[in-house]
């Protein structure tokens, strides 16, 4: 009997997560990127398994990854690629050279330490899809997706993302250190490949035809959402706007800017991938409410209170769930 693209995706989650010990649900929140074309922004402290996944899933996928690790020196071409002098049968002439923006997985590591003309270069390429050489432009893959990392303490002679820019990525997913018994499966697995290495283990294991991807999506598009769960992700994205609507909680005093028409964009995309991934046709507001932490957390601009009283966008997000009625 044929796999639906469901089980298949489950597996693909199965297999990562089996690489990458503690983290299901920055896992599921890669998957969740993947079928809804979007890019992610992990922040983590070193050591939790971001750089680990990306690699466990593109070579699942079997699809070119591409790591850019980020320094102040970098330099634009150093991620879209430059046009190289070459000469050929005796003439001069310009060979453009990709960079490694080109692959299909990309992880951006650690993308604050670098200058604010390379993070526009790397912004630039996520929303168009392409990238312009010159007077050439020249198209990304079909299936492209950028991981971007940041790490949430170092911030001394970083170039933290403005807010527009942060506006670009479909989720922000913060990695955690793992429990206890996490901890100590890491350590087993990592003296198992002591013996079989990762590369090989994970190459001859399960593979996903990415074509299952694009399908997925087409799947994920028909996905039914109600009027009552429209109005529920309007409601979130304007209680960001106007939290005066809300006199008894504290968000008036704690959100300075709120969230983008991208906000609502990407709550919808993502509730309805998240439905699909709980193989239903149909979206629930408790999808919408498992996604909206990694969706609206980075887009919500605290004020200098929130922020001096250690408020986090997290809480903030929690007290908008907990106010915002559906229906």
């Amino acid at each position: 009997m044929a796999q639906t693209q469901q089980e298949l995706v489950s597996q693909l989650f199965d297999h990562v997560n089996q690489s990458v010990i503690g983290q299901p649900q920055v896992i599921k929140s890669l998957l969740i990127g993947l079928l809804t074309n979007g890019h992610i922004l992990l922040e983590g402290l070193p050591g939790t398994a971001k750089t680990r996944s990306v690699k466990a899933l593109a070579q699942a996928l079997q699809v070119p990854f591409g790591r850019i690790q980020f320094t102040p020196d970098l330099l634009p071409s150093d991620v879209t690629g430059t046009e190289v002098y070459q000469e050929e049968a005796g003439k001069p002439q310009l060979r453009f050279q990709a960079g490694p923006i080109f692959n299909s997985i990309v992880l951006a590591d650690e993308i604050n330490r670098a200058p604010a003309k390379v993070q526009a270069a790397l912004l630039e390429a996520m929303a168009e899809g392409t990238v312009t050489i010159s007077d050439h432009t020249y198209a990304l893959p079909s299936l492209f997706m950028v991981l971007a990392t940041q790490n949430p303490i170092e911030q001394e002679g970083t170039y933290p993302l403005p807010e527009a820019q942060m506006d670009r990525f479909m989720l922000k997913v913060k990695v955690d250190y793992p429990t206890d018994e996490a901890e100590l499966d890491i350590i087993r697995l990592v003296r198992k490949e002591e013996i079989l290495p990762l590369s090989s283990n994970e190459v001859e294991g399960f593979t996903l035809d990415p074509q299952v991807i694009f399908d997925a999506r087409q799947s994920i598009s028909s996905i039914h959402v109600s009027e009552i769960v429209e109005r529920y992700i309007v409601s979130l994205v304007m209680a960001t706007r106007y939290p005066e609507r809300y006199p008894n909680t504290d968000l008036e005093q704690w959100i300075a800017i709120g969230a983008s028409p991208r906000a609502s964009i990407a709550l919808d995309k993502c509730a309805r991938a998240y439905a699909w991934l709980d193989q239903r046709d149909y979206v629930e507001p408790d999808d919408v409410r498992a996604v909206a932490g990694s969706v609206l957390g980075h887009r919500i601009a605290l004020t200098y209170d929130a922020i001096s009283d250690d408020v986090t966008a997290e809480s903030v997000v929690q007290v908008l769930l907990d106010n915002v009625v559906v229906g």
